[in-house]
């Protein structure tokens, strides 16, 4: 379980990083969605293409010879791309009344299961507010 409700605190754990909060200190609980990016492999793109364009151009290497090492490279180029499914990286992040903000990446198989504690959370913490008002 990454959140754990007592009656006048909150434990988050997720992994090795543990921290606390009093109920009524987090204003802001919930989870962020990034696209990821892909400098590395978009940079290694660019720099085999530009090689095998010099080679091409510039020098009288037999076609071969420039043709094959390129295509391999693209191929472990494409295998990295394509070697994790998800296509986002996954926050918890968490802001409390003294702005300080605490954001921890998970993975993309934990984020169904944080989620629906989160949601959980969410329920109470409204729950809390309607029984204040009232």
């Amino acid at each position: 379980m990454f959140i754990t409700i007592f009656t006048d605190k909150i434990n988050f754990y997720y992994k090795s990083k543990n921290w606390q909060y009093h109920l009524d200190e987090i204003k802001e609980l919930g989870l962020l969605k990034k696209k990821k990016k892909y400098f590395l492999e978009n940079g290694a793109f660019i720099a085999v293409t530009a090689v095998a364009y010099y080679c091409m151009i510039f020098t009288d290497l037999i076609d071969l010879y420039y043709i094959i090492p390129t295509l391999i490279c693209y191929a472990f180029i494409i295998v990295a791309r394509f070697d994790n499914p998800s296509e986002f990286v996954y926050f918890v992040f968490v802001k409390d009344i003294y702005r300080k903000e605490i954001k921890i990446k998970i993975t993309p198989k934990d984020r169904v299961l944080i989620g629906k504690q989160i949601d959980h959370y969410l329920d109470l913490q409204f729950e809390r507010n309607i029984k204040k008002t009232a």
